[in-house]
């Protein structure tokens, strides 16, 4: 087991020399209350999540009737078995919490959120002009600076074949921004390790960004309003990208000793690889990013309705998708509610992956996974055709998270009920325990709004005392 303790003393890391864009220094932020970064790890689904397949198949019969009938519920999952596809992080139970009766009506609903969800308001579909403000990982980026701030990583496609490259993402950093992904493996580990694997090529970044910055500058000049200012975003991205690529080559020695190891033929990532094997490919990508520092923040789209499921069991090929099992469309003599679980079965695994890279990378007087949480949680909420009415959140925080949730099955009031809590709650929640005291982050449920319940504010039971 190496110390990341150790990795990053023998590195200029250790050292203090990553200037980063914030008084917080590099990897400690005061306002986490802890010396070592606070990580976040957002797993986005799609197909929704139906509350029953969340609910605990040993609940008594009181418990049983008041799930069914979503009324408050709080249990210790230590007195429980958990559903049979979460058998994969049955290990971590101590630090799982599964948080039902959460709404996303304010986001969209259907078969795609879009940037939505992470930002808790209606996007216009994949509009810039609907990106209403900087999704909630950005924001939590910028409590845990790193060089590259915020990763995205997404496997999707069009049913048949994958996304590729450096494709628009999900996430935004500011209103009217779309961030970019990585679309595939292959892309990712060139892109975010490449200080190591080709040197040359940040070198040639960097006088590509400079000769792209003075070009954009020279446009800006003749243009106005809106446009300009998307201009003028885009010249900062391009000198923040710049700036990284000089952090990242001070950083080279510190992550060629964590480099993922990826079969670029085949088995994790390449081009033939099924989707289980793509799905390894960026778990070690992800795991690696965030163990060598490079990031402290991660959103991940694990599946999307178009991503090729080929590779599962009577499915080696690619002749059904994601979409079609939301229709109830099986193949092979297997139904779709089979199907299903079996994709829950394998992401819950490369949950299960991250979890243990984690605790098995020493920091300070514990683990990395002690300072981190992953969010695994359905894009467009209960179901393929969801309305938004509930979005269950499986979640899996280290000993040191400033939340108090780990260890329970906690079911909230049921929508537009007195006490009922939205994802802008849960965000909020997030975002006042880790040092932005904001009041509320985004936007309000309107039928909740209309019954004049207060839905203001952060989950005070989460909360530490």
């Amino acid at each position: 087991m190496n110390s990341r303790r150790h990795f990053l003393k023998q590195s200029a890391l250790g050292a203090g020399v990553l200037a980063l864009p914030t008084s917080f220094g590099a990897f400690g932020n005061p306002l986490s209350g802890s010396g070592a970064p606070k990580r976040f790890i957002f797993i986005r689904k799609s197909n929704g999540i139906r509350p029953n397949e969340v609910a605990l198949p040993t609940f008594s019969e009181a418990e049983k009737a008041a799930d069914s009938k979503k009324e408050t519920l709080e249990i210790d999952l230590d007195k429980h078995e958990l559903p049979a596809w979460m058998s994969p992080i049955a290990g971590h139970k101590a630090n799982l919490s599964i948080l039902q009766g959460l709404s996303c009506k304010m986001s969209e609903n259907g078969h795609w959120s879009y940037s939505s969800v992470m930002g808790a308001y209606k996007s216009g579909r994949n509009s810039l002009s609907g990106i209403k403000r900087a999704t909630i990982d950005f924001e939590l980026a910028k409590l845990s600076p790193s060089p590259f701030g915020h990763v995205e990583l997404s496997l999707t496609g069009n049913y048949s074949t994958y996304r590729t490259g450096i494709v628009s993402g999900y996430s935004a950093p500011a209103p009217h921004q779309r961030n970019y992904c990585y679309a595939d493996p292959e892309t990712a580990y060139n892109e975010l390790f490449k200080s190591v694997t080709n040197p040359d090529a940040v070198n040639s970044d960097n006088a590509m960004l400079e000769f792209l910055e003075g070009e954009e500058s020279l446009k800006a000049d003749i243009l106005q309003g809106y446009e300009k200012l998307k201009l003028s975003n885009h010249i900062d991205s391009i000198d923040s990208i710049r700036a990284r690529n000089k952090k990242l080559e001070k950083m080279s020695g510190a992550i060629a000793r964590h480099l993922p190891k990826l079969d670029p033929v085949h088995a994790n990532g390449g081009p033939n690889a099924s989707t289980p094997e793509k799905q390894k490919a960026m778990t070690d990508i992800l795991s690696a990013a965030l163990i060598t520092g490079l990031t402290n923040v991660v959103t991940y789209t694990i599946d999307e309705l178009s991503t090729p499921i080929k590779g599962l069991q009577g499915n080696e090929g690619d002749h059904i998708s994601i979409h079609e099992l939301g229709h109830n469309g099986g193949y092979s003599g297997i139904p779709a509610e089979k199907i299903r679980e079996k994709i829950r079965i394998g992401h819950m695994e490369q949950v299960a992956a991250i979890v243990d890279k984690l605790k098995a990378t020493p920091e300070g007087k514990g683990t990395m996974f002690d300072n981190t949480i992953v969010m695994y949680f359905p894009e467009n909420g209960e179901g393929h055709h969801s309305h938004g009415t509930e979005a269950p959140f499986i979640v899996m925080s280290g000993d040191k998270c400033n939340l108090d949730m780990a260890g329970r099955y906690i079911r909230l009031p049921h929508h537009a009920t007195e006490g009922h809590k939205t994802i802008g709650n849960w965000y909020t929640t997030l975002l006042n325990a880790y040092g932005n005291p904001m009041e509320h982050y985004g936007d309000f449920d309107l039928e909740t709004a209309r019954k004049k319940i207060d839905q203001t504010g952060a989950i005070k039971q989460l909360m530490r005392s």
